[in-house]
């Protein structure tokens, strides 16, 4: 079967459904995007199966297969797609990463400054794809409260702790409650959220929920918290954005590169004091808050589902360079 009438595409993911975090629900987004016009199979590993494409997510995680896919396929077109640790910690460091970055036809990362963290040799095979969520109306929001949402498993390159120690510096008369999902992957990580969010009675812990039972938590937020250290391009935005929820990031290139370096909700990484303030100045100041808003509702377009798959299905058409 040739490639231009109905090609066949593995997509390997490190992570399945059971995960249910932004590797997998990318691949299965993508998965979706490809049906009409191709067959498509999702995998954690390539061991063999037929496959016209191979569109690999994490170049770390994902390298034994994008080697394999390699080796035995040369010809053949294989997409790599970039995680947040991947660019900005695995390719420095682990050969393996390095290998894939080497071996992809064409390389994809997921917010317009992830290009600038590859060695420049790869820029010209290097494609931005800016992930999608369906645009939902902004839920029923508490009169009495100002709540915030904070939504990712535990684990450090989320940094949780420096949400909830915001929180503690907050005056006990604002009327704010932060409401965090998300799984407990790093046991001793959660040990630690567990014993601050105890002493702090606006924390409220929900555990991991499915994607549509987040959706429907975040969009009766005010405000999505993201003190994220390292970000590929977070689902999680892109679904506070599209909720009409603006957020408050770290200032990192990962969130930079989805809402843009000068809009006004960056705190310094790790700055619990500066994301008190900036929640503080939200709570209080309706002008400033309004202005977030605008920011996000100026960069929704970049998130819509048709865009993402037009994008995607681009990917088909692309010949190793």
């Amino acid at each position: 079967m040739s490639i231009e009438s109905h090609p066949s595409v593995a997509i390997i993911s490190p992570a399945l459904a059971s995960a249910n975090n932004g590797n997998w629900h990318t691949a299965r987004r993508w998965a979706r995007c490809l049906a009409p016009s191709a067959r498509v199979e999702i995998a954690q590993e390539w061991r063999g199966a037929s496959a016209d494409f191979l569109i690999a997510l994490h170049a770390r995680r994902s390298a034994p297969s994008i080697a394999a896919f390699a080796g035995r396929h040369p010809e053949r077109p294989l997409v790599v797609v970039l995680t947040g640790t991947d660019l900005y910690r695995d390719i420095a460091t682990d050969a393996a990463a390095q290998r894939s970055l080497a071996l992809a036809s064409r390389l994809v990362v997921l917010q317009a400054e992830g290009v600038r963290a590859l060695p420049p040799e790869y820029a010209a095979k290097t494609t931005v794809i800016y992930q999608s969520a369906r645009s939902l109306l902004p839920g029923r929001r508490s009169r009495r409260h100002f709540d915030l949402a904070l939504i990712g498993h535990m684990r450090p390159e989320k940094d949780p702790l420096t949400a909830l120690r915001a929180l503690r510096l907050l005056p006990a008369d604002l009327p704010v409650r932060l409401f965090h999902v998300g799984g407990e992957l790093d046991p001793a990580l959660a040990a630690e959220v567990r014993a601050l969010g105890a002493t702090e009675p606006r924390y409220r812990w929900l555990g991991p929920l499915s994607q549509a039972e987040t959706r429907q938590r975040l969009k009766r937020c005010r405000l999505l918290l993201l003190p994220s250290l390292m970000e590929g391009g977070a689902n999680v935005l892109i679904e506070a954005v599209t909720s009409g929820v603006p957020v408050l990031g770290s200032d990192i290139p990962g969130n930079r590169g989805m809402l843009g370096a000068a809009y006004p909700g960056w705190f310094p990484t790790g700055d619990a004091a500066a994301l008190a303030a900036m929640i503080s100045r939200a709570v209080r100041d309706p002008a400033w808050y309004a202005g977030l808003h605008r920011h996000c509702a100026d960069r929704v377009s970049l998130f819509s589902p048709a865009q993402e798959c037009a994008a995607v299905r681009s990917l088909l058409a692309m010949t190793r360079l």
